[in-house]
C-alpha cells in the first residue's frame, strides 16, 4: 500500500544528488521509504550548479523514481542550501544611548534590522546566528530589561552566492518541483548529528564531502563560525588517477585500499596494490599519495577554525560527510590536527529505520540528506501515482495537496531556512510598500510643519502687526463710542 503522509528532501551534491522519502514517526525517530541517488559531476562543482538544464534533468529523474517507489506524485521537496556558495562573515551594530535607559525589544528588533540591511558585493545575507549582545561592558544573551548606556549587538551574518541561489531556483522551476523550504545544509546537519553537550560545549562539526569541506564551530550552543573549504574525498581520487588510470578505477582503489593513516611498520616490504591486468603501483607510493592529500585537508580545516575558539572545544571535533567513511580517518585528525577527542557521527541522534538495500546505517555520507528531511514538516504526498500518464503533478493537484503557503516575511522564518526567490521578492515589495508609506507620512509632516511656520512668520511681519494693531484700536474706538 502506498505511503500517503511522507517527506522528501534533496540534496545536491558535488559528486551525486540524493533524494529520500520518508516520515517522522510518534517517538521521534524516522523511517525512510525511497532514495534515489543520480551522478552529478556534469553539472555540479564545489556544490554550486553551473548547468541549470541538466540539473532540472537530473531532478526529475530523481522525483520519478521515488514516486514509483512511492506509488504517489510528490508536490514539493525540502532543499539544501551549501556548497561553496555560502560562508560567514561577522558584523557589529551599536546603539548609544541616553543614561538610565532601559533596553527594550524594538531596540534588539531594530539592531537586527539593521544588521540584515548590510550590503555585500554579490552575496546576500541568508540567515544570521546571534552571538551575544554588549550591554555597557558585559555580555548578555538577553539585554531586554537591562539599564545602558551603550548597547552593541554581535551577529554571525550566513552569506549566499546571488547567481548561485538565483540558479538554484531556476532549476526547480525548470523541472517544475516546488520548493517546500530551502534549508542551510549545515545548519540542519548541526541540529541532527551533534548532541545538546558537543554544541553546549564546544565543538567543531567538519562535514567532508566530494569537492568541499564544511567546517561548522560551536560553542554555548552558537553557531560562532562556518567555512566551506574547497578540498574534499573527490582530491584523493584525483591525486590516485594520477598514477594514469580513469577516475572509475581511482575511486575504487580508494575504496578497497585508502588509508587516511598507516602505521610505519605496516610500509615494510615491496607490497603492491593491483591497478590493472599489467600494472601495480608500490603500497609505500599509494599510501603516501593519500596521507598526503588527507593531512592538507586535515589542515586546512584546523587553519580555518578561529584560534579563539581552538581552546573552547571541550566536545573536541566531529566528523561527518563521506569523506569520514575512510578508514583510520580519527587517527589522521589526532595527529595533524592536536586534537584528541574525535568523532564520527555516521548517523543522526534520533533513531533511524530503513531497509538494508535502501540506507547502510554506517553511512556518514547520507547524514546531510537525512537531517534535511528530518527538518520537513509539511507533507509532500500527492495523488496516487498514474502510471499510464504524467508523472508530476499540476500545479492545481501541488496547490490542492499542499496549499498556498503565504510567503513568510524575513524576520517570521525559521533558524535555518531560506527564503525562496518569490518569498524574498515579496518581502522585499512589503518592504519597499512601507517605506513609501513611511516617507509619504513624514513628507506630509514637513509640508504640514512648513505651512505652520510660514502663517507664524506672516503672522509676525510689521506689516502685519501694524494692521492687527490698527484693527485693535479701531475696535476699541467702537467699544468706547457705544458706551458712550
Amino acid at each position: 500500500m502506498a505511503a500517503k503522509d511522507f517527506i522528501v528532501a534533496i540534496e545536491l551534491g558535488s559528486s551525486k544528488v540524493v533524494g529520500i522519502a520518508g516520515h517522522k514517526n510518534m517517538d521521534g525517530s524516522i523511517s525512510v521509504l525511497a532514495v534515489a541517488k543520480e551522478p552529478s559531476s556534469a553539472f555540479i562543482r564545489k556544490g554550486m550548479v553551473y548547468n541549470i538544464d541538466k540539473t532540472a534533468q537530473c531532478l526529475q529523474d530523481i522525483v520519478g523514481q521515488l514516486e514509483r517507489k512511492l506509488r504517489r506524485k510528490i508536490t514539493q521537496v525540502y532543499v539544501g542550501v551549501g556548497g561553496q556558495s555560502i560562508r560567514s562573515v561577522r558584523n557589529n551594530v551599536t546603539l548609544e544611548l541616553p543614561q538610565d535607559t532601559k533596553v527594550t525589544m524594538e531596540m534588539v528588533d531594530g539592531m537586527g534590522d539593521t544588521n540584515r540591511a548590510m550590503r555585500y558585493p554579490d552575496m546576500a545575507v541568508q540567515d544570521v546566528a546571534v552571538q551575544e549582545y554588549r550591554v555597557d561592558s558585559q555580555l548578555q544573551l538577553d539585554p531586554v530589561g537591562i539599564q545602558a548606556m551603550h548597547l552593541e549587538g554581535n551577529y554571525l551574518n550566513i552569506l549566499q552566492r546571488v547567481a548561485f541561489f538565483k540558479n538554484l531556483n531556476d532549476c526547480f522551476k525548470t523541472a517544475n518541483l516546488r520548493i517546500a523550504d530551502f534549508l542551510i545544509a549545515p545548519l540542519a546537519l548541526a541540529k541532527n548529528v551533534l548532541t545538546e553537550t558537543e554544541r553546549r560545549s564546544g565543538c567543531a562539526l567538519v562535514d567532508m564531502g566530494a569537492e568541499t569541506t564544511t567546517v561548522s564551530v560551536f560553542t554555548k550552543n552558537i553557531l560562532r563560525h562556518l567555512v566551506v573549504i574547497p578540498l574534499g574525498a573527490a582530491n584523493i581520487t584525483k591525486d590516485i588517477a594520477s598514477l594514469q588510470m580513469e577516475d572509475a578505477d581511482a575511486e575504487k582503489m580508494k575504496l578497497n585500499y585508502a588509508s587516511a593513516y598507516t602505521e610505519s611498520a605496516e610500509l615494510e616490504g615491496d607490497a603492491q596494490y593491483k591497478i590493472d591486468g599489467d600494472r601495480a603501483v608500490s603500497r609505500r607510493t599509494f599510501v603516501e599519495i593519500v596521507e598526503g592529500r588527507v593531512e592538507e585537508i586535515i589542515r586546512n580545516v584546523w587553519y580555518h577554525v578561529p584560534a579563539e575558539l581552538k581552546d573552547k572545544l571541550l566536545a573536541g571535533v566531529v566528523l561527518t560527510g563521506g569523506g569520514a567513511n575512510l578508514k583510520n580517518m580519527e587517527r589522521a585528525f589526532r595527529l595533524h590536527a592536536s586534537v584528541d577527542k574525535i568523532r564520527i557521527a555516521r548517523t543522526l541522534t534520533q533513531a533511524v529505520s530503513a531497509p538494508s538495500d535502501l540506507l547502510q546505517k554506517q553511512d556518514a555520507s547520507m547524514c546531510t540528506v537525512l537531517s534535511l528531511m528530518a527538518l520537513g514538516s509539511e507533507n509532500c504526498s500527492g495523488a496516487e501515482l498514474d502510471t499510464h500518464g504524467n508523472l508530476f503533478p499540476t500545479d492545481d493537484e501541488q496547490k490542492a495537496a499542499a496549499g498556498d503557503r503565504t510567503p513568510r516575511k524575513a524576520g517570521e522564518k525559521p533558524e535555518g531556512v531560506v527564503l525562496t526567490l518569490e518569498e524574498q521578492q515579496a518581502a522585499e515589495k512589503k518592504k519597499q510598500e512601507e517605506a513609501e508609506a513611511e516617507l509619504a507620512r513624514q513628507q506630509q509632516e514637513e509640508r504640514e510643519k512648513a505651512e505652520a511656520a510660514e502663517a507664524e512668520r506672516r503672522k509676525n511681519r510689521p506689516v502685519n502687526k501694524l494692521w492687527r494693531g490698527l484693527k485693535n484700536f479701531g475696535r476699541t474706538l467702537v467699544t468706547s463710542d457705544d458706551e458712550d
